[in-house]
């Protein structure tokens, strides 16, 4: 795969994904959103890749919209507009719902549509310098597209206060309001990074992305007599499983199971 504003890289059972327009501040426009759904659709369905990681080159991770782009945009009429947010909406569900597990690696600031981008992935280690912002309403704009992954990120509650003071906020509240789970100094990211991701390649690919899935459908729901049956189907299935019985026999047997040889 060839792309004009992002680098795709392979080692292993890693791929990296990096926004490459450290010019614009890795602002998107049209053809990032195209290129990330379409490397994240690839990513979801290849068989090699157990952990993506979603990085940025430059200072920033991610400023939003491409100011060229919003140009374009402030002309649009309501059917263009809702086209639009559609692509922007399949672009964040492509991350969401990759089948393996998604790190953000935020090296910088990351602001509006870029905190979408953040609460789109599944693990977010931050350097302790970014900056994060939701900023949209300074624009007569709301965070809409992004809000269904911002507020499972960061909670309700945070999400009631930074969606419309459009402030800025430190890594150590982004930190404690759960939108991103590690922070370290910039010179110690890539150390973190690659500790998690040998924490999830040495799992089974299986129950790795089995896990990410039962997140996803449990996360919010009521404590019904329907959800506790498809937990039950869930843990029947697995164990039943090539890799759930492997690795069952594996620790009993004292020895690695097939996927680490």
């Amino acid at each position: 795969m060839t792309f004009e504003t992002l680098e795709l890289q392979r080692e292993g059972f890693l791929a990296t994904v990096t926004l490459n327009r450290p010019d614009v501040r890795n602002a998107f426009n049209e053809t990032t959103i195209a290129e990330l759904t379409e490397v994240f659709r690839s990513l979801d369905s290849d068989a090699s890749v157990r952990v993506v990681v979603l990085a940025a080159n430059g200072p920033a991770f991610c400023a939003g919209a491409d100011l060229n782009w919003m140009k374009k945009m402030a002309d649009y009429t309501y059917e263009e507009n809702l086209a639009d947010a559609g692509q922007l909406a399949a672009m964040l569900s492509a991350i969401y719902h990759c089948s393996k597990p998604v790190i953000a690696r935020v090296q910088g600031d990351c602001y509006a549509g870029g905190m979408g981008l953040l609460a789109a992935c599944d693990i977010a280690v931050s350097a302790d310098t970014a900056n994060f912002c939701l900023s949209e309403v300074k624009l007569g704009l709301i965070p809409a597209t992004i809000s269904p992954y911002v507020i499972r990120a960061m909670g309700e509650q945070a999400a009631r206060r930074y969606f419309v003071t459009a402030e800025r906020f430190s890594a150590q509240q982004a930190s404690a309001c759960g939108l991103v789970h590690e922070l370290v100094s910039p010179e110690l990211l890539d150390d973190k990074i690659a500790e998690l991701v040998r924490q999830i390649s040495a799992n089974s690919p299986n129950a790795v992305r089995q896990a990410k899935r039962l997140v996803q459908t449990v996360a919010g729901q009521s404590l019904t007599q329907e959800l506790v049956a498809e937990t039950v189907k869930g843990i029947a299935e697995i164990r039943a499983s090539d890799e759930g019985r492997e690795g069952v026999r594996s620790f009993l047997e004292k020895r690695k199971p097939f996927w680490l040889s």
